[in-house]
């Protein structure tokens, strides 16, 4: 039989278009197939049926399944930026021109040095790496790491720039259906006609599943379906889009293929969609399931549904003499599809003792010899089947008689589709009858209503026929056939794969039970079972069995391994869409970004933003241009362009208790229309962020943050709701860009805002610390009395797309005020002279507000927040801790940011002790003398103290410990 092999059939072939051949290449023989075909029918309708090797041993590998649970043929796709390794065959369409290379092969497929690991299986069990690369000790760094590195991963990964597009897509529907069968196209009807917008996504080109495939009028069903649907305007079907996860609050993940692998298409190669789903119906089918015998991974022997795929959709015949093995009714389909085709179909090999079901009879009667109550004993062939021994089920394998063949059909048995239905929570129960896992509809996945917000139905929730709408006959019971024959020997378990691209066998699980793995968790990573690209789809649960059978449990009680999203790979590609290159961080320009640059601002980035530094004028440096700035607020009136500040609206009936946990300070207390500083520290007890929090209405809070932490406390408060305060009933959103911010300050500040009028803005009206909605120059705006300044300020929030028109107004009426912009370096400045702390400068990590000296900020009466344990562990309350304090220089010159303070001694490494550092340093124009803050031991009891700070190559530097507010210590510039 090895001059037989696959073929393309005279007729049939639904999927395909004679009339359109397509050229490809594979392993730089140009071939071609036609127009429908996919890669693996391409190649298999041109006599290739080889296409990689196993990852361990080598071994030769030809298709397995039809469809995205396909393990064993993966190619190399595309060249130069194109190229992606790990494409499966089964599922990618042919497109004219395609390039593809085989996989983990050297120097080519037919002949790899690499299938010497074949002929040592006997030293490579699982978990031979474990035992094997400890001694001698120094190999490791040398030889043993160096080969595990080169041997690691299947396929290359590309080496050019992708120059294909992605995009992102958003959708809402009342109703998602994941299935395009006759089960969710009939569920996604039934919920169109009652007024629900639905969604139905099939991962195929075709509608249909195995409908239109397996039953007589099963595609006229489709088609009156289908038809049904599309007159519908509330129902939206989407083909070629995978269901890759289903997360809470039925948020689904699905990626949808627009022209992959087809750069002429001018449309992005894929679309990841994120759809919020009101229920989720899963209508996902179930897998067929492979038998174990020796030799089952030889190339030729593939699951009888997909023999029957690639002869009814594409016309490829898989071989010429197709032996079907199975312990279920469904194969006999296989063999009567063979038979149409006029193919060779010596025996159909059934482990059940009396196959009597209708389709086993219509074999009979067409001639097909079934051989019941046997089994497969073994495969002779190399890189394809040549012989199929076979033997009795029930016996330890001795081989009755023989059968030529070059294709094998196996089945052995159905596993439902349950994946997207465990990504949230759903649970499964065990069918011994049906010898498969079954969602637990009592047990499903849940809304925040605790409702289900999933439906599994078809073949996903065990009803493999769906009689209902196909009109299929019953079937006789199948028998579980995990290791055939039962009592097969330990040499050919050997040869029984469970997991065809990681080269898992029988023997390697039962290794894992006998070496104490009981778990099925550690049992998958001991022997890698289920960890190849499939994830598991044709071999999870053969090897479940065989671990139960091992260790003498029922299959329940070993359970399954956790299903995880993504269902399918997705490409980094399309998960980044749009950002990457210059809009992976893209840069972030407030409203008056064009304003700033036209008046030549020098830019600081601060997060992903750029914001002025300082605006220097002609013959300016930018020390020069920060001190007239600082002196124009000091004496007049300046802007600040304040919009980076992070907004964060808090909302619900429990965002006060909420924010009482994640501010050192109370925040519940607050009366609407006022602000409040706060501190937000980590569970670790340490400073990560400050801000002012205004309250807006008895449930809602804006809460603002440093420009570079609004992503980041906003992440910080979402993991604490959604991790440990889940039933709190808070909503949290990120409202940065939606406004526009000018801080207006100076003790002119009030006098220029009342000149646009629309507000009152006297003390009277709007106290410090308080805010106010109205109008300003007629533009809709909030307004806080705030200051980071010491000076007397208004922030001023309008929504974005106004903040260039009220910068530009405030300039234009204070021009005789002689407003003045001025820069994030005057802001720091101005703010050290008044001793306000900075994040960042003043905090690093491992700085706690004790050490600051804002124990004020933490309140008294409130018995925890975020941090407070861990304030009070030894080393947080430790006297010797370093405190915030000022330092003065000696001699006028400014002290380096960073500075150590040095102490008496030196420690065991031979270094000074220290006892204090520089956080901040400046040159005050106000105070004409440079101020520092900085972080010394007792240094609020030491005031008066020298220290000295020694840098390499100067003299050294002394400062004197001041307070650390320098400028108006009581405060009242801020008053006007």
């Amino acid at each position: 039989m090895s001059d037989n092999g696959p073929f393309r059939l005279s007729r049939g072939g639904r999927l395909i278009d004679r009339a359109y051949p397509l050229p490809f290449r594979f392993d730089g023989r140009h071939l071609r197939g036609l127009r429908g075909d996919t890669l693996a029918s391409a190649l298999l309708a041109s006599g290739q049926l080889m296409m990689g090797r196993s990852f361990k041993y080598h071994r030769p590998r030809g298709p397995l399944a039809s469809g995205a649970e396909e393990p064993n043929a993966l190619l190399g796709l595309g060249q130069g930026g194109r190229f992606e390794p790990n494409q499966r065959a089964t599922t990618t369409a042919l497109v004219a021109g395609m390039v593809t290379t085989s996989q983990n092969c050297w120097p080519s497929l037919n002949v790899d040095v690499g299938a010497v690991n074949n002929w040592l299986y006997r030293f490579l069990p699982a978990g031979f790496y474990y035992k094997t690369f400890i001694h001698p000790r120094p190999f490791w760094k040398h030889v043993f790491e160096p080969v595990i590195r080169r041997s690691a991963g299947l396929g290359k990964a590309p080496t050019e720039a992708d120059p294909d597009s992605y995009e992102q897509a958003y959708a809402h529907a009342d109703l998602v259906v994941v299935g395009g069968g006759i089960a969710g196209l009939l569920a996604a009807r039934d919920a169109g006609r009652q007024g629900k917008t639905v969604t139905v996504l099939e991962q195929n080109p075709h509608w249909g599943g195995r409908t239109p495939t397996d039953h007589a009028d099963g595609q006229s069903r489709i088609d009156a379906a289908l038809a049904d649907l599309r007159a519908m305007p509330n129902v939206t079907l989407r083909r070629n889009t995978m269901a890759t996860g289903l997360y809470d609050h039925g948020y689904l993940i699905a990626r949808e293929a627009l022209a992959d692998h087809d750069p002429n298409a001018g449309l992005p190669r894929q679309r990841l969609w994120r759809i919020r789903a009101g229920h989720v119906v899963v209508a996902s089918g179930a897998l067929e399931r492979p038998l174990s015998f020796a030799g089952n991974d030889v190339p030729g022997v593939m699951l009888a549904s997909a023999v029957r795929d690639f002869i009814a959709d594409y016309a490829v015949a898989p071989g010429r003499r197709i032996v079907v093995v199975t312990n279920n009714d469904d194969a006999y389909r296989t063999a009567l599809a063979a038979l149409d085709a006029g193919l060779e179909v010596p025996a159909v090999i059934d482990a059940r003792a009396n196959p009597s079901g209708a389709l086993p009879q219509a074999a009979r009667a067409r001639g097909i010899r079934i051989l019941s109550a046997s089994a497969i004993a073994g495969i002779k062939g190399g890189q394809g089947v040549q012989v199929v021994q076979v033997c009795s089920h029930v016996g330890a394998g001795q081989v009755s008689e023989t059968i030529e063949a070059d294709c094998v059909a196996m089945s052995g048995g159905w596993s439902p589709v349950v994946h997207l239905w465990s990504h949230c929570g759903g649970k499964l129960n065990w069918s011994d009858a049906q010898a498969m896992f079954l969602p637990d509809t009592s047990r499903p996945p849940t809304g925040d209503d605790g409702a289900a917000m999933a439906t599994p139905v078809g073949a996903a929730a065990g009803d493999l026929l769906v009689a209902g709408a196909t009109g299929a006959e019953p079937e006789q019971p199948l028998l579980p056939v995990w290791v055939m024959p039962v009592n097969a020997t330990k040499a050919m378990k050997f040869k029984m794969w469970l997991d065809f691209q990681n080269d898992v066998k029988v023997s390697d699980v039962e290794l894992a039970a006998q070496e104490g793995y009981a778990s099925v968790e550690h049992t998958k990573r001991y022997t890698t079972l289920g960890m190849a690209t499939d994830q598991g789809k044709v071999s999870n649960i053969n090897g479940l069995a065989v671990l139960s059978a091992a260790l003498k449990q029922p299959i329940p009680q070993t359970g399954t391994t956790t299903f995880r999203p993504p269902y399918t790979p997705l490409t980094l590609g399309t998960i980044a869409a749009e950002a990457r290159g210059d809009l992976f961080q893209p840069l972030r320009k407030t409203p008056m970004h064009g304003w700033h640059q036209a008046k030549g601002a020098h830019w600081e980035p601060v997060g992903h933003w750029r914001r002025p530094y300082c605006y220097p004028q002609a013959g300016e440096n930018h020390a020069a241009a920060v001190a007239r700035e600082i002196r124009a607020v000091r004496g007049g009136v300046g802007t600040l362009d304040a919009s980076t500040l992070g907004k964060i609206v808090v909302k619900g009936p429990d965002a006060g208790r909420f924010l009482d946990m994640i501010y050192t300070g109370m925040m519940s207390t607050l009366p609407v229309g006022k602000c409040r500083y706060g501190l937000i520290c980590n569970e670790n007890g340490f400073l990560i962020d400050d801000g002012v929090a205004a309250r807006l209405s008895e449930d809602t809070w804006l809460v603002h943050t440093t420009t570079g932490g609004a992503d980041r406390m906003h992440a910080h408060m979402e993991d604490w709701l959604q991790c440990e305060w889940w039933d709190w009933k808070v909503y949290t959103a990120n409202v940065t860009e939606q406004w526009a911010q000018v801080a207006v300050v100076g003790p002119q500040a009030r006098n220029l805002l009342e000149r646009l009028g629309g507000m009152d803005l006297s003390p009277e009206a709007l106290p410090f610390m308080g805010w106010a909605e109205g109008q300003i120059a007629g533009i809709p705006a909030r307004i806080y009395r705030i200051s980071f300044s010491g000076e007397l300020s208004f922030e001023v929030a309008v929504p974005a797309g106004r903040g260039l028109e009220l910068w530009e107004k405030l300039h234009a009426a204070g021009a005789d005020l002689g407003v003045t912009p001025y820069g994030t370096e005057a802001m720091h400045v101005m703010r050290a002279e008044k001793g306000f702390i900075m994040i960042g400068d003043e905090t690093d990590g491992t700085v706690i507000p004790q050490d600051l000296g804002l124990n004020w900020a933490i309140s008294k009466k409130k018995s925890d927040y975020i941090g407070k344990r861990a304030q009070e562990r030894s080393h947080m309350t430790d006297p010797l801790r370093w405190k915030l304090v000022g330092l003065e220089s000696l001699d006028g010159r400014m002290l380096p940011d960073g500075v150590y303070a040095v102490d008496e001694g030196v420690n065991p490494n031979g270094q000074r002790n220290l006892q204090g550092r520089v956080t901040s340093t400046y040159i005050s124009p106000t105070l004409g003398t440079p101020i520092a803050m900085g972080l010394v031991r007792h240094g609020p009891d030491r005031m008066g103290e020298v220290l000295e700070f020694p840098v390499a190559g100067a003299e050294t530097y002394k400062a004197r410990i001041v307070d650390p507010v320098f400028y108006d210590k009581e405060g009242s510039r801020a008053n006007g």
